[in-house]
């Protein structure tokens, strides 16, 4: 199974807005559920703490720590997972990842950097 690509992190300040996307060759898009996940700075490697998910009825389910700012969707069609951040705070500095939910080992990607800082 070829592993998750994230894409689109980057430094933006606090209060701003970031998009990300994960996609994957393959064609496991289309029969679970997919989840984001972030490990912030000094959490220990493998530390990932979920952020969102949503099944194949596009049902949808946010931590608390999120809930009003990020919002997860779906492009089955494309293989396409996207995160919309907004009102981004410097606590939500981490590495960004993609996953089934629940996560698999053998797919996680690199994922993608967020910085939010002055």
């Amino acid at each position: 199974q070829v592993p998750f690509v994230e894409s689109g992190g980057g430094l933006v300040e606090p209060g701003g807005s970031l998009r990300l996307s994960c996609t994957s060759s393959g064609s496991i898009f289309t029969s679970f559920a997919m989840g984001w996940y972030r490990q912030a700075p000094g959490k220990q490697h493998g530390q990932r703490d979920l952020i969102a998910y949503i099944n194949n009825n596009n049902r949808t389910n946010y931590s608390d720590f999120v809930k009003g700012r990020f919002t997860i969707s779906r492009d089955n069609t494309k293989n396409l997972l996207n995160l919309q951040m907004n009102s981004l705070k410097p606590e939500d500095t981490a590495v960004y990842y993609c996953n089934r939910y629940p996560p698999t080992v053998a797919d996680w990607g690199q994922g993608t950097q967020v910085a939010v800082s002055e």
